[in-house]
């Protein structure tokens, strides 16, 4: 079995991301488009049976624009949101700048929570949870899955898949816009795999 970890498409950077309700900008709407054509294109490579999001819109939208393609449903999933930013979300950078100097997710203490939102410590503990539930409970399928969801969650999967410690100033694997990451169950080994 393998699971194919994907990044939402491109949203407007003007604005804090987190848990904002902001969705996909035209280019990120085209990079998904992109992207389940391909998916479609390689099915017998693929073999997507099921497809699993992250329930904010920059990602839903992005899975049921892949899901048209490959005419399958779209399970939303609340665990697997980005770090919840609190205040902050879908704030202008302009605003959250004044409001909130210096105050981003690598500034943030391990326990130290945005205002009215979580703690890096809160956000891996979320992420962790929900990744050895998920792997648990696939451990005897055979048909491969499809999530959708944000850089911040990919970026502490590499973490676990890897055995490495992860912390919000720690290296960060990072994840373009509507990038595919593999994991395969077989081996536990993850990669990133480029799409034209």
């Amino acid at each position: 079995m393998k699971v194919f970890f994907v990044r939402h498409g491109k949203d407007d950077d003007s604005y804090r991301g987190g848990w904002s309700s902001m969705d996909l900008i035209p280019e990120g709407i085209k990079q998904a488009k992109q992207l389940g054509k391909y998916l479609k294109e390689n099915n017998q490579y693929y073999a997507i049976t099921q497809i699993v999001s992250s329930d904010l819109p920059r990602a839903m939208t992005t899975a049921n624009i892949i899901a048209s393609e490959l005419d399958l449903p779209v399970q939303a999933e609340f665990q697997i949101r980005e770090a919840n930013n609190g205040d902050l979300a879908g704030m202008p950078n302009h605003i959250a700048d004044e409001k909130y100097p210096g105050l981003y997710f690598s500034s943030l203490e391990m326990d130290e929570a945005y205002p009215n939102g979580e703690s890096p410590n809160d956000f891996y503990k979320r992420i962790k949870e929900w990744f050895f539930t998920f792997i648990s409970d696939c451990r005897n399928e055979e048909s491969n899955v499809l999530i959708v969801t944000h850089g911040g969650v990919i970026n502490v999967i590499y973490h676990l898949v890897k055995g490495m410690e992860w912390s919000n100033k720690g290296p960060v694997f990072k994840a373009g816009n509507c990038s595919i990451h593999i994991l395969n169950m077989d081996t536990m080994e993850i990669g990133e795999e480029q799409f034209v």
